[in-house]
């Protein structure tokens, strides 16, 4: 009889477990499957024919056209002679070596008022000194690459032009404003383009369109 009672209390926690030993059975650890070779195979083709398909991208970021570069090395000269000219109140010139193909930047002379020795001269006399500015730092100066020439180079519209001399100079004004300049750059691939610096407003501009060699 009591044997009877004790396996009939036993009976409900009997029941319990069976009913969570599924969940338990749940939470066992499953047997993970590892990758197979032909899958890797599949996955390391895919990558190789994406990295051959951005090389020529990523090559034409990191090596652009040599008249690419030389207009935005140009172009960016060009904005910081302007932007230093407005900024510190001076003159700033773009000198121009067209047969070496360098663009550099140079702090035009500032005339400045000299006392006079003879106290009867009413005329102050004048002397010139180098202009206060920094010309360090990058962006002040550009080199073409051998693979582009200067074909023509027109300052004011003088007559002659520059593309022989030794150098030429190009003003950049306080007021914003700077000499008009006509560059014509040739690449060895054939492309002309046209480098522009406008009169009323210093900024340089480019047009492919170049009429004047056709």
């Amino acid at each position: 009889m009591l044997r009877e009672l004790n396996s009939e209390s036993r009976q409900p926690g009997a029941v319990a477990l069976e009913l969570l030993q599924p969940r338990l059975l749940a939470f066992e650890p499953r047997e993970r499957h590892a990758f197979t070779l032909l899958e890797i195979m599949i996955v390391v083709g895919i990558m190789g024919i994406v990295m051959t398909m951005s090389v020529p991208i990523v090559w034409k970021i990191w090596h652009k056209e040599a008249l690419d570069k030389a207009i935005t090395d140009i172009i960016e000269v060009c904005s910081n002679a302007r932007a230093r000219a407005i900024l510190q109140g001076h003159e700033v010139d773009l000198i121009v070596h067209p047969r070496d193909g360098r663009f550099d930047l140079s702090a035009a002379p500032v005339a400045v008022t000299v006392a006079s020795p003879n106290p009867t001269d009413n005329t102050p006399p004048t002397a010139f000194q180098p202009g206060p500015l920094s010309m360090s730092g990058s962006g002040l100066s550009a080199q073409l690459s051998d693979r582009v020439t200067i074909e023509d180079l027109d300052i004011n519209k003088i007559p002659g032009g520059f593309k022989d001399a030794e150098q030429a100079r190009v003003r950049f004004f306080p007021n914003g404003t700077a000499d008009e300049m006509s560059l014509f750059l040739l690449s060895d691939k054939g492309k002309r383009c046209e480098i522009l610096i406008e009169v009323t407003t210093g900024l340089a501009n480019v047009e492919w369109e170049v009429r004047r060699f056709r």
